[in-house]
């Protein structure tokens, strides 16, 4: 492969990476959404942000199977074309309900481009450089997280509608993906055997489910958490979210200096670091600069954990089974994400009381480390019984 073709590559897996972050452009205006639609729950507001996710499992799936008869870049031009579309069609009516099912509509992009970001990173890509790329392809969900929340918590400062337009970016990458991806033939054409799975897959994403169950709040809280002279400010609230995400993009970076110290605790270490972040929005909600330092050990979670999860799924499994290894792995996270606002809610009112964003996070913080602590004894485990790290 030449450096520009290996250029183009990248170029498409930052693009396909934007598409995901759409996911998250909704969570600097949460606020004002629930202020504007006052006989909406709080649940299903949050909703918006985690309702695409349970569209994109059953998509995961079928897209870990279809690659065997379409090729990659036409699903992935779909998904951008139906990304731009979900994003804009709110536009037309001030109905909560065409926004839900808007949203729900993104889910099969969500799906599609979740999916298929690692089966392409895996086409090309192989050994080291593959790590890197997957780094680089973490560090680019978390580029689009910033730029598309940043945008969203502006464009919604004084009309959250205003932070619609930011879904334009569909239409972006729909253009980008159709110059530079080179069109493969289907996984059929190319392999002959059978796609198989192995039980690393299942366990690391069942792990990946319990990352973003507890993850996942950071997004869907922040704006409803802020107090004092913060309480309601989209802007503030997009910059937190900016943060998280940005702080991925030097955790995608330093991916490989990282593994080499945290070695087989990568995943482990990943999730401590969220619980380190949920402590500190828990105890500090108007205090901006402890807020950051929240958003930052959050961010870093996010930003190690996917890489190395995709990279240690992708590696578990023969190159035909990749997409729907991928795609396991997809429907954890989609699940934990989908199950979270419900799930962490209604725990909070029935241990605590009452569902505040405070008692969330302290669930989540608690939640995390006993998580964190289960795959440190799968990894010794693991490693006791010879198995490859």
């Amino acid at each position: 492969m030449t450096k520009k073709e290996r250029s183009k590559i990248i170029l498409v897996i930052i693009c396909i990476s934007f598409l995901q972050g759409l996911q998250f452009w909704v969570s600097p205006v949460l606020g004002q959404i629930s202020k504007h639609y006052p006989g909406i729950d709080v649940s299903l507001v949050q909703m918006l942000i985690t309702a695409p996710s349970i569209v994109s499992v059953f998509v995961a799936l079928c897209s870990g199977r279809l690659v065997v008869k379409i090729s990659k870049k036409r699903l992935l031009l779909f998904a951008a074309l139906i990304s731009g579309i979900a994003g804009i069609v709110p536009l037309l009516a001030d109905s909560f309900l065409l926004l839900f099912l808007a949203r729900m509509l993104y889910g099969v992009a969500l799906g599609l481009s979740a999916t298929l970001n690692t089966a392409v990173v895996a086409d090309f890509f192989q050994g080291d450089e593959r790590v890197t790329v997957m780094g680089i392809q973490g560090a680019s969900i978390g580029a689009g997280m910033v730029c598309i929340t940043t945008a969203a918590g502006k464009l919604g400062a004084i009309d959250f509608r205003g932070s619609y337009w930011v879904n334009l970016i569909g239409f972006l990458a729909f253009i980008l993906i159709g110059i530079c991806l080179p069109r493969k033939k289907s996984d059929a054409e190319q392999n002959s055997g059978k796609i198989k799975l192995n039980k690393e897959v299942y366990i690391v994403s069942a792990f990946t489910f319990l990352e973003f169950f507890f993850l996942i709040t950071f997004t869907t809280n922040i704006a409803m958490h802020l107090s004092g002279s913060l309480q309601g400010s989209s802007t503030v609230s997009g910059s937190l979210t900016g943060i998280f995400s940005g702080i991925q993009i030097v955790a995608g970076l330093i991916l490989g200096r990282v593994t080499k110290i945290t070695k087989r605790f990568t995943m482990p270490m990943a999730m401590l670091s969220f619980s380190i972040g949920a402590v500190l929005l828990l105890l500090f909600p108007s205090n901006m600069p402890l807020l950051i330092m929240g958003a930052v050990f959050c961010g870093f979670s996010q930003g190690i954990f996917i890489p190395t999860g995709m990279v240690t799924v992708s590696n578990a499994v023969a190159p035909v089974a990749t997409a729907m290894a991928s795609a396991v792995f997809t429907c954890g996270m989609s699940l934990g994400q989908f199950l979270s606002p419900v799930c962490l809610n209604g725990f909070s009112s029935v241990l605590f009381g009452e569902a505040t964003t405070g008692n969330v996070y302290r669930l989540s913080a608690v939640g995390m480390t006993v998580s964190a602590l289960l795959a440190v004894i799968w990894q010794r485990n693991r490693s006791e019984n010879g198995m490859k790290i």
